[in-house]
């Protein structure tokens, strides 16, 4: 501290300073973040994005439409039949705002109905994402472009599952 502040009106001047200072940082650093992220979108105007939850993995492309959503050949409500899974699905859009905007195409294999409706969810939030850049806030503040990591442990030897053991029989 080469010089002492000995009024309020002194402090209030040092405060000032240090601000505008901060700022300064601040706008430097934003502009070496690097470019701003930039649409990818194929020659057919879709983007495309894979999900993956549990052994599921879903391929997914999006483009601009009435809300169309369409899941290995069949529409939302013949492939996902419980109205939860349909739910999920629609998660990304109303977490964006865009509901009924685009069309989904997706191919998903592996794993069961709610593993596979979690990888269709993971891929449209991620070509939401690739399709328009502003989106990303939103849909990262919801946690739909984390991966859910989570997967069924294995089968230990000499245990009945993963961590169930046999019955114990004193006698």
């Amino acid at each position: 501290m080469a010089d002492e502040i000995k009024s309020l009106d002194a402090l209030k001047d040092a405060v000032a300073g240090a601000a505008t200072a901060t700022a300064a940082a601040d706008a430097s650093v934003a502009a070496d973040a690097g470019p701003a992220r930039e649409p990818q979108r194929d020659e057919l105007g879709r983007s495309y994005a894979t999900g993956k939850r549990k052994d599921a993995i879903a391929r997914v492309w999006i483009k601009p439409g009435s809300g169309k959503v369409t899941v290995n050949g069949k529409e939302i409500n013949v492939y996902f039949a419980r109205p939860v899974l349909q739910m999920i699905l629609r998660q990304p859009f109303q977490i964006a705002g865009v509901e009924n905007q685009f069309d989904v195409m997706a191919t998903v294999v592996g794993g069961g109905l709610s593993g596979q409706a979690g990888a269709v969810k993971h891929g449209i939030s991620k070509a939401l994402q690739l399709y328009d850049p502003s989106l990303r806030g939103a849909l990262k503040a919801a946690g739909f472009l984390t991966r859910d990591s989570r997967v069924v442990e294995r089968k230990k030897y000499g245990r009945r599952k993963a961590r169930r053991s046999f019955q114990f029989s004193k006698r």
